[in-house]
């Protein structure tokens, strides 16, 4: 019978209008009529004030931070955060308050393991897919050749040069998985110095050429002499983030396109484009090509060579340059990649107004 607002306010009420009448029926002077009307009136004004009191300031606010208790015993966070977001104008939102930021932490360290375990899981089945294949492709050919077609001189010479190329697939993988885990942890040092960027461009561009005229694919470099393109970066790191845009828009071209790399100077900047014309990636795609191993037709690129890290690890060179890629891309016409670097003597003079300020 206690356990509500109402119930707790009537017994108050009338335990105080009763005390009230029997003071009152104690003065000389004080009629009947009196007592009773003075006990009524006290009854019904103290009634009101305590029941609005105990159920607006007090078993309100109580239940909610009851509900939010449930909530995150539910595991149910989301709904909790958003039912204690009121104020109350009782000191208890101090405590709603404080239970609220609890379930907001647990809510964002609940979604963070949920992703990590998701993560985890995608991981271990990509890394065990990728690796499968090469080390298997190896295992067969070594096994034929162990079988007797060791004895054929050309059937030896074929199957050693395929199981060789297998190999340089999974250590050009395991490379990369390094590189990848180094630079996420914050291993890898980026080593600064102003760099050329018209020079790293042709120098990979003439690396990647023997592969180009193997699919007939032209690649054309545009930008302007009259301006500057030299930039502060780690020279090695950026030429490896541009070998892959190149790389790649190469490989997932078709034959006979084109690749067009631009460097576009600005006062601040120098922005870095490279646009081929092949069959461009789906919009669902778009936000996910950036991630460890994920293909956009995943048969079709394994055939084309590359470990589905190349793109990672241009994001995480880039983050590591202050600067971020952006790709657009429309099926049937080609893709383009962008980033920009700023400028070696727009660094430098932020560097030095730094250290003014210091």
């Amino acid at each position: 019978m206690l356990t509500t607002s109402k119930s707790i306010a009537f017994l108050l009420s009338l335990a105080i209008s009763l005390l009230v009448m029997a003071i009152l029926s104690f003065l000389d002077g004080v009629s009947r009529q009196v007592v009773l009307t003075v006990g009524g009136i006290s009854f019904v004004a103290i009634f009101i004030l305590l029941y609005l009191t105990l159920e607006f300031l007090i078993f309100k606010e109580i239940n909610n931070i009851y509900t939010v208790l449930d909530k995150i015993q539910k595991k149910d966070l989301h709904k909790a955060i958003k039912k204690s977001s009121k104020t109350s104008l009782f000191p208890l939102r101090k405590i709603n308050k404080t239970i609220n930021e609890y379930a907001l932490a647990k809510n964002k360290e609940i979604e963070t393991l949920q992703k990590n375990d998701t993560f985890r899981r995608e991981f271990i089945a990509d890394i065990s897919h990728e690796l499968k294949t090469p080390i298997f492709a190896a295992q067969g050919f070594v096994h034929t050749l162990l079988d007797g077609a060791v004895d054929d001189k050309n059937v030896r010479y074929k199957f050693l040069k395929r199981a060789a190329r297998s190999l340089n697939t999974l250590e050009v993988l395991v490379q990369d998985l390094l590189t990848l885990n180094q630079m996420e942890s914050g291993v890898v040092k980026f080593n600064f110095a102003e760099v050329d960027l018209r020079e790293i461009v042709a120098e990979n561009i003439e690396q990647l050429e023997q592969k180009a005229l193997k699919r007939h694919v032209s690649i054309r470099f545009n930008y302007n002499e009259a301006k500057e393109h030299l930039v502060l970066a780690d020279k090695d790191k950026i030429s490896n983030a541009i070998q892959n845009l190149l790389a790649n828009a190469i490989r997932y071209n078709h034959d006979g396109g084109e690749v067009v790399i631009k460097l576009k100077s600005t006062k601040k900047n120098v922005r870095v484009s490279v646009k081929d014309n092949g069959k461009g990636i789906p919009p669902e795609d778009l936000n996910r090509i950036f991630e460890r191993f994920y293909r956009v037709e995943k048969s079709r690129s394994r055939e084309k060579g590359g470990t589905g890290l190349g793109l990672a690890i241009v994001k995480h060179i880039l983050e590591g340059h202050k600067s971020k890629i952006s790709v657009t891309s429309a099926v049937g016409k080609g893709s383009l990649f962008t980033f920009s670097l700023a400028h070696s003597r727009i660094q430098s003079q932020a560097e030095a107004k730094s250290l003014k300020t210091q």
